[in-house]
């Protein structure tokens, strides 16, 4: 989960056999009232549903989904959906993400902390 710029609030490592929409369910319920000034929280298509009523009904949180256009065709990007995508490309830049594989989730969740706390570090302070 990141905010509007893109940066870390919170991560959880599951299983590749969790659905998305699971795994967000047990990072949310995780995090429950440490984000209190969030009202809407933005994601892909296969958010919307049940995922949206569960949002609502347990964290009061609006579900704006961002949807492809009809009839698109190739990469096109979407607004706010590119947001989560960038962070990805940031965290991809650190060799411990992108080519070592960790035993644990744990371990993983922590070096995905160490790396955004890397990035955060280096734009306080560049060299």
């Amino acid at each position: 989960m990141v905010d509007t710029l893109g940066l870390l609030l919170s991560v959880l490592v599951h299983p590749g056999s969790v659905q998305d929409r699971d795994g967000a369910k047990d990072l949310l319920e995780r995090n429950e009232g440490e984000f209190p000034r969030i009202k809407t929280l933005w994601a892909d298509a296969a958010y919307a549903g049940m995922f949206a009523d569960w949002l609502e009904k347990h964290l009061g949180w609006c579900l704006a989904v961002m949807r492809k256009t009809k009839g698109q065709t190739g990469f096109v990007v979407l607004p706010k959906r590119w947001i989560v995508e960038r962070t990805f490309a940031w965290l991809d830049d650190n060799r411990l993400l992108s080519k070592e594989y960790e035993r644990t989730p744990e371990s993983s969740q922590a070096n995905i902390y160490l790396a955004m706390a890397r990035l955060m570090l280096r734009r306080l302070a560049p060299s």
